[in-house]
């Protein structure tokens, strides 16, 4: 997975996606952390760290489509937004619960999680936005 990521890299759409996306994710990131960060003074930290992540879902996917790599939304890209995002909750949520059960502060295990997960979802939204996704360009001259 590594090697296909770095081969990614090596073009340039692929660079400049890879930038866009790490644009998108910080963002979306701020979202997930800041929804978190309010929720688990109140609820219990894995469904503040859900909700938190939900919420960071609808904005990434919109977000994905029209900046990261410039397509528009379809339902394809959708199930395989989701799909990715489910793999990508997954792996969140255990390392979450791992970081937070080694004694990291909870306040400190959300940003390691994020950093760790972003080369997973970054690799795996490329395939799904490359193979599916409508470009943009192509959309507006049909």
């Amino acid at each position: 997975m590594l090697n296909t990521f770095f081969h990614q890299l090596r073009e340039k759409e692929g660079a400049q996606q890879f930038v866009r996306f790490c644009v998108n994710g910080v963002i979306s990131a701020a979202i997930h952390y800041g929804i978190y960060f309010l929720l688990q003074l109140w609820i219990d930290v894995n469904i503040a760290y859900t909700a938190g992540y939900l919420i960071s879902f609808v904005y990434n996917f919109m977000a994905t489509n029209y900046y990261t790599f410039h397509t528009a939304p379809t339902w394809k890209n959708f199930i395989g937004f989701a799909g990715s995002h489910g793999v990508n909750y997954l792996l969140h949520i255990v390392l979450f619960n791992v970081f937070l059960y080694l004694g990291v502060h909870r306040l400190m295990a959300p940003p390691l999680v994020m950093g760790v997960a972003m080369l997973v979802q970054f690799t795996i939204l490329r395939q799904v936005f490359s193979r599916w996704g409508k470009k943009k360009t192509d959309r507006e001259s049909s």
